[in-house]
């Protein structure tokens, strides 16, 4: 079992940035796969990024590529994102989601991950 708990979520202006951390307990980091994951009101979850156990070629959905930044420290069990020039379109609930890393393919979707994150409030103000 892996229990994963995000944080550094917040209010921030439209250009701003922010960097949100998910900590992971249970069991070591480097045997999974991450991701991050957003909902905004009314829609459904979407992909974000993803990064491999290795932390080779990370992964990142067309509406973030360029802004946010996925990365990992194995050695603090945490998986960060790092959000750059932010947009009111980016208003969504953050969640972390974690997969072991033998899994093959479905990076961006949710179904492919085992454990999830409750999730922090990223707002972003016109």
């Amino acid at each position: 079992q892996v229990q994963l708990v995000e944080s550094g979520g917040g209010l921030v202006q439209a250009g701003g940035s922010l960097r949100l951390s998910c900590a992971a307990s249970g069991r070591t980091l480097s045997d999974y796969a991450m991701a991050w994951f957003r909902q905004a009101p009314g829609k459904e979850r979407e992909f974000v990024a993803a990064i491999s156990w290795s932390g080779s070629n990370p992964l990142y959905a067309d509406s973030v590529k360029g802004r946010f930044t996925i990365s990992r420290d194995d050695f603090k069990n945490t998986v960060y994102l790092q959000m750059n020039s932010l947009k009111p379109e980016d208003t969504a609930v953050y969640s972390c989601a974690a997969r072991p890393e033998y899994y093959s393919g479905g990076y961006t979707k949710p179904a492919r991950y085992d454990y999830w994150g409750q999730g922090t409030l990223v707002t972003v103000s016109s």
